[in-house]
């Protein structure tokens, strides 16, 4: 993992518990990511790619304990064992949040100008006057057309893609160091999600911010990261550089994400290739590999082993998979996903 990390996680689990049940969402994660990069955090929902970055941040619903072990640093601090007090000191300012859904994600009552600007007032402590003026730096910065008319409008009033454009300003506000995306490109269609991506693309590097993309969609993933993790039953099953992970895929749940997607030869009626079976039940026992029941390659081993994360000859891309690219010298690094 690299030592100048934005934000570095190291085998981190996190249970859930409720009145009637506790499951783990994340179990012994690691991946990290740089100033200025993007990574993608990538898999089926249920996987845990949502809940690992949220839940050491406080960002949990409620009624729902959370119990966290491992290593969560954002700029060499840690976060695991911070106050709720202290985290909301980081929330909003330091790292920035873009949520799947920009209607729920604004207030339906209060003017576009308004809910800008209390950020700003916030996180930067400006005065009402300043925070309004920042607001219209923001919304001129996100490429919002007819700003000031914009800054007066309630959210009900703008399209799905100019709201997904003002919950980008709120998130950069508070000018963070580290912006977290979660599904921003999903509520969309095809050529806004295109806009959202290039604009988040662009910012990242005018602002020299890192990045996390979260995302099941592969070519969101092409089109705008650095580096992937791929997520499978609360666990890392493949991370490394994204164009070596697309284009040579060693763990055969990637391969089977790649190989669902739509390909320009498909003629019409080519039938969809999906993956067979069903995820695991969250919080059911697992001692080996949870893509074992899915999986062509398995052998006995698969059910009952869990695998270590392994490195390919010549590679960076690390994969769980003892038995994928036999014809490749791997070595097992000791550590699990």
């Amino acid at each position: 993992m690299q030592h100048d990390a934005t934000l570095k996680v190291d085998n981190l689990t996190v249970d859930l518990l409720t009145s009637k049940t506790a499951v783990r969402p994340v179990d012994g994660v690691s991946y990290s990511v740089r100033k200025g990069e993007c990574l993608a955090i990538v898999g089926e929902s249920g996987s845990g790619k949502t809940v690992m970055n949220f839940a050491p941040l406080g960002l949990m619903p409620a009624g729902v304990s959370t119990e966290l072990s491992g290593s969560v640093k954002f700029n060499g601090r840690e976060l695991i064992g911070l106050e709720d007090g202290e985290l909301r000191h980081i929330r909003g300012k330091s790292i920035g949040f873009i949520f799947q859904d920009p209607m729920s994600a604004l207030n339906p009552v209060r003017r576009i100008g308004r809910q800008i600007a209390e950020m700003a007032e916030l996180h930067l402590g400006l005065s009402p006057s300043a925070a309004e003026a920042r607001a219209l730096e923001l919304i001129k910065l996100v490429g919002i057309p007819d700003p000031e008319a914009r800054l007066r409008q309630y959210p009900h009033e703008l399209s799905g893609g100019l709201r997904q454009r003002v919950v980008i300003a709120i998130a950069l506000a508070g000018e963070p160091k580290l912006l977290i995306a979660d599904e921003p490109t999903t509520a969309l269609d095809v050529t806004v999600q295109a806009q959202i991506l290039r604009l988040l693309k662009d910012l990242r590097k005018r602002l020299d911010m890192a990045m996390i993309l979260i995302t099941h969609d592969m070519g969101v993933v092409a089109s705008s990261a650095d580096d992937i993790v791929v997520m499978y039953a609360a666990r890392a099953v493949e991370r490394g550089p994204v164009e070596e992970v697309l284009t040579q895929p060693r763990h055969p749940y990637t391969r089977a994400l790649i190989n669902a997607i739509p390909k320009s030869s498909d003629t019409v009626g080519t039938r969809f290739r999906g993956l067979s079976g069903m995820p695991p039940i969250l919080g059911a026992p697992n001692p080996g590999c949870a893509f074992a029941p899915r999986c062509d390659l398995a052998v006995a081993e698969c059910r009952h082993t869990r695998p270590l994360m392994s490195q390919a000859t010549h590679s960076t891309v690390r994969f769980a998979c003892p038995i994928a690219n036999t014809e490749s010298e791997i070595h097992g690094t000791g550590t699990c996903s």
